[in-house]
C-alpha cells in the first residue's frame, strides 16, 4: 500500500460535509493537494461511516498526519491535535483543573464560608482546563481529532485511550460525565517504534502507509511545486528512491522531497545532476552520516 500526497490547502472546499463514497473521499483530498489511492479512500471513508477509529502507521514522513489534516480541511471541521510522548498522562491529554486559580479562590474566600462551599465552587467549570481528548468529545461542531505518535506514549496512556474511545465520553468526578453530542474523526498515527495493543487495534481500522511508489510520488511533487517540470520531478524522485534504499538513519520524507523541489526551483536548476545533489543534500538528508554515506554510494564530491 503505498502512501498519499503531502500538504493541505487553506481553502475549505464549498461542499464541506461528510464523505458520500470512497471515491468522493479521492476527489475531495485531491482538491487540497493530498492524493490518496484506493485503500487510503476506502479506509478513511468507512473510518467515517462506521464511526470508528483509523489507526494509520508506517514508517514517519509518508504523510499520516497529513491526512488528518486533509480530512480536516475538506470536512471544515477543526483539527485537535494530542502529540503523544513519552511520559504523557491523563491531566495532559484529558484534562485537569487550574490550581494556581484553586488557590486564589481559596485565600479569597471570607473566614465564615463553609468549605464545602467552597470546595464545589472550585471544582466547577470556571477552573477546568480542557485538554485535547475532553476538548474534542465536548464539541458540537465537526471535529477531527489527530492523536499523533501514539507509539511514543507509555503503555498506561493505551487503557486511558480505550475508555475513551469505547463509549466518546469521559468522567469527571467533581462535575459528572461528559459524552460526546457528536462524535469527532479519531485518526491515531503510529511509526511502529513499539507495538500498540491488540485491545486498541480491534477498537480501529486499521491502514499502513509506506513510502509512495514514484508515479504516485512524483504526482505528489507536480501537484504541490508548480512550476517544475515532470522530467525533472521524475528525477528528483528516481533520486530519493535511491537514498531511501541506502542503510541511512532517516530516510527523506515525501514533504522532504516537496522541499527538495522548491530548492531546485528556487536555485534556477533544471538538472539533478551530481553537483546539485551535493549542493543540496542537506534537504533531504539530516545526519551527517547520512550524508557522508549517500556521497559515497552514490560517488558524489564530497
Amino acid at each position: 500500500m503505498t502512501a498519499a500526497g503531502t500538504g493541505h490547502g487553506s481553502t475549505v472546499p464549498a461542499d464541506s460535509a461528510e464523505f458520500a463514497s470512497p471515491a468522493d473521499v479521492d476527489r475531495r483530498l485531491a482538491e487540497v493537494g493530498y492524493l490518496a489511492d484506493e485503500a487510503i479512500a476506502t479506509t478513511v471513508y468507512l473510518a467515517q461511516a462506521l464511526g470508528k477509529p483509523l489507526l494509520v502507521e508506517g514508517p514517519a514522513g509518508v504523510g499520516k498526519t497529513e491526512l488528518a489534516k486533509a480530512v480536516a480541511t475538506v470536512q471544515g471541521a477543526e483539527l485537535i491535535r494530542l502529540q503523544c510522548y513519552e511520559g504523557l498522562d491523563e491531566a495532559r491529554a484529558l484534562y485537569e483543573f487550574n490550581y494556581k486559580k484553586q488557590l486564589l479562590a481559596i485565600q479569597a474566600a471570607s473566614g465564615d464560608r463553609a468549605w464545602q462551599q467552597t470546595h464545589d465552587d472550585i471544582f466547577s467549570e470556571e477552573f477546568l482546563l480542557e485538554r485535547p481528548l475532553l476538548a474534542a468529545i465536548r464539541r458540537t461542531g465537526p471535529t477531527v481529532l489527530l492523536i499523533d505518535e501514539a507509539d511514543k506514549a507509555d503503555v498506561e496512556v493505551e487503557g486511558m485511550l480505550l475508555e475513551v474511545l469505547s463509549d466518546f465520553q469521559v468522567t469527571i468526578p467533581e462535575l459528572g460525565t461528559v459524552a460526546a453530542v457528536r462524535r469527532p474523526f479519531v485518526l491515531i498515527t503510529s511509526n511502529a517504534a513499539r507495538e500498540l495493543s491488540e485491545a486498541l487495534k480491534r477498537r480501529c481500522l486499521y491502514l499502513h502507509l509506506d513510502y509512495p511508489d514514484p508515479e504516485r510520488e512524483r504526482d505528489i511533487v507536480l501537484a504541490r511545486v508548480p512550476g517544475i517540470e515532470a522530467a525533472l520531478a521524475e528525477q528528483l524522485v528516481r533520486t530519493v528512491g535511491t537514498l531511501r534504499d541506502l542503510e541511512i538513519k532517516k530516510a527523506p520524507s515525501i514533504a522532504e522531497s516537496v522541499d527538495w523541489a522548491r530548492t531546485l526551483l528556487a536555485l534556477g536548476l533544471d538538472e539533478l545532476d551530481e553537483a546539485a545533489v551535493a549542493r543540496t543534500l542537506g534537504v533531504v538528508l539530516k545526519h551527517v552520516s547520512d550524508q557522508e554515506r549517500a556521497v559515497k554510494e552514490l560517488g558524489l564530491k564530497g
